[in-house]
């Protein structure tokens, strides 16, 4: 098992490297009337459809939502949850908090032993791992308010694709392979993971009949068909059946958030992000502060002065997410101050254009991790309304299980909590406060959907998965089509450099510096410079120039990109 996952790490390594070694960027495609970028060709090319009938892009990315359930299910789903960034044609951006909860039932010591130990099985892997999932209400109230086709329309591609099935690639086949032997303890995983037991392969055709007969629920009912009635029943007797805490309360009572977005400056550039409980909006502005006074384009892309910089500020805006970032509706997270370009100048007064700053000399602590199995997707239409969409189960495939006869797997975001307060010391203690686990309350989460607006007019879409990376990725496509300039094929392809403050360390793709930088970079004090195990980061990205909209899937997965 330890040499397969390995064998694993390395072939996705080695095909990311060889494709940005090449510069071979991964459906690229272009449009002067709409396109959709997400982890899934088909459900890409769901939403372009959808556009085509009619409808705007709120309309297109909820149907792309509940179709990646369908054809991306370890980050796609239904039973998970994300937020969604959505910009108007009339200018208007919104942000919409679809974010798991935690039940009612969830108290603040429940993923630790007698000894008060930390039982990471318990936070990542039981039953008791999972949230109250927030991905179908959040879909129905953005097609609600802003959408312009009915609930059935939108859904209607789902369901199709889950009732008569689509042909499983290699990279969806190799994903069942490697997780069966994590759901044999779950029948209902089993039943729709695998065949009678029996692996699948490249070329089955895949057919899900519980999930078709959810999505069809909720496309008759709305938010009633998966809260309330036969779904909620079927929730409620998985957690029961296997000792979880989600109730019919807990899914009667949850409700999305309407937030107000972070928006900020970077180069004339409006930048509109994600508010808590997100850290992504105001860690990215942070960072886009710290770099402002700089000019990014003189030093070049991948060079040793580009690079410090781009660490110096990523240490120190990951330093203030342990400290200050939690859900803000529990927690009184300083959201204003710490997106404004004093501040920023005051984080980084300290910074030595010669020399890293160590990060226990910054502040010290530690802060939730969140898996790389997230989904990031973008839409954009005639009209100009734009949607940045991240969802997640947190983990690949959540927790593995299946809510029986109900087709759709369940998160494990409750990990995404600070399972135990004090164990970092030092600034750590006010940081893990912020994100201690408590009923009703929405995780930390680094999810980083963003929309760039130039005179009003959307200039780039994007976001990614990647857990503590997401926010990085990001950055770093922000950096390279704003600043470098690039085309957004390129801009997405470039290879990605990340520091998270602690662990003092910075894990890069290979060709992420210039030649002859990593040795430069030691020299100045950067410690621990590592190849990162996996590919950082899944961008698929929209840009728009005025009059053709561009749309890429990022090359390290096997992803698509649809427009017309």
């Amino acid at each position: 098992m330890q040499y397969s996952r390995l064998l694993k790490q390395i072939t996705v390594i080695w095909l990311a490297t060889c494709l940005l070694a090449t510069q071979v960027f991964a459906n690229t495609v272009t449009g002067e009337n709409g396109a959709v970028a997400s982890r899934s060709a088909i459900a890409s090319e769901v939403g372009v459809e959808i556009l085509k009938k009619g409808g705007n892009a709120i309309d297109a990315a909820v149907a792309v939502g509940f179709a990646l359930a369908v054809t991306y299910p370890s980050a796609g789903n239904i039973g998970g949850g994300g937020f969604m960034m959505i910009k108007l044609a009339d200018g208007e951006v919104i942000a919409l908090d679809a974010r798991e909860k935690a039940p009612l039932a969830a108290d603040r010591d429940m993923f630790l032993d007698k000894d008060g130990s930390v039982n990471r099985q318990r936070a990542m892997v039981s039953i008791l791992s999972a949230g109250v999932p927030g991905s179908v209400a959040g879909y129905l109230d953005a097609l609600q308010r802003y959408g312009t086709l009915s609930r059935q329309e939108v859904i209607a591609p789902a369901i199709r694709l889950a009732e008569e099935g689509f042909d499983l690639n290699q990279d969806l086949a190799g994903q069942f392979q490697r997780n069966l032997s994590r759901m044999e303890n779950y029948p209902g995983s089993l039943a729709v993971f695998s065949k009678d037991g029996q692996p699948y392969t490249a070329g089955d055709r895949w057919i899900q009949k519980d999930l078709a007969a959810t999505l069809r629920l909720i496309s008759d009912q709305g938010r009633d068909g998966f809260y309330k009635g036969t779904t909620a029943d079927l929730l409620v007797e998985e957690m029961q059946r296997n000792g979880g805490l989600i109730t019919h309360r807990d899914l009667e009572q949850y409700q999305t958030v309407w937030r107000e977005p972070i928006h900020g400056i970077y180069r004339g550039n409006d930048v509109w992000s994600m508010p808590p409980p997100s850290s992504g909006g105001i860690v990215l502005m942070q960072m886009l502060n710290m770099l402002e006074p700089y000019d990014i384009n003189a030093t070049g892309w991948g060079s040793k002065d580009t690079v410090h910089l781009m660490v110096e500020a990523q240490k120190r805006a990951y330093a203030d997410r342990a400290k200050h970032l939690g859900d803000s509706d529990f927690y009184p997270v300083p959201i204003k101050q710490l997106i404004t370009k004093p501040y920023a100048s005051q984080r980084f007064v300290d910074f030595d254009p010669h020399r890293a700053t160590p990060s226990s000399e910054i502040h010290a602590g530690n802060f939730p991790a969140e898996s790389t199995q997230t989904t990031h997707y973008s839409v954009l239409d005639s009209n100009g309304n734009a949607v940045s969409v991240t969802t997640t189960l947190n983990s690949g495939y959540g927790n593995k299980i299946v809510v029986t006869g109900a087709g759709f797997l369940l998160n494990n975001e409750m990990g995404d909590f600070t399972p135990k307060a004090n164990t970092a010391g030092g600034y750590g203690l006010i940081g893990e406060e912020a994100n201690l686990i408590q009923p009703g309350k929405r995780m930390l989460s680094s999810m980083t959907p963003t929309i760039v607006m130039r005179d009003g007019q959307t200039v780039l879409i994007t976001g990614s998965p990647g857990g503590s990376t997401i926010i990085n990725t990001v950055f770093q496509v922000m950096i390279n089509v704003l600043d470098h300039q690039m085309d957004l094929s390129e801009a997405v392809a470039k290879p990605r450099f990340h520091h998270q403050w602690q662990p003092d360390s910075i894990r890069f793709e290979e060709g992420a510096f210039a030649s002859g930088v990593q040795p430069i970079l030691e020299s100045m004090g950067h410690q621990e410079l590592r190849g990162a195990r996996f590919a950082i980061g899944d961008a698929n990205s929209i840009y728009f120039d005025g009059s053709i909209i561009k749309a890429t899937s990022d090359p390290r997965n096997v992803g698509g990109a649809s427009a017309w």
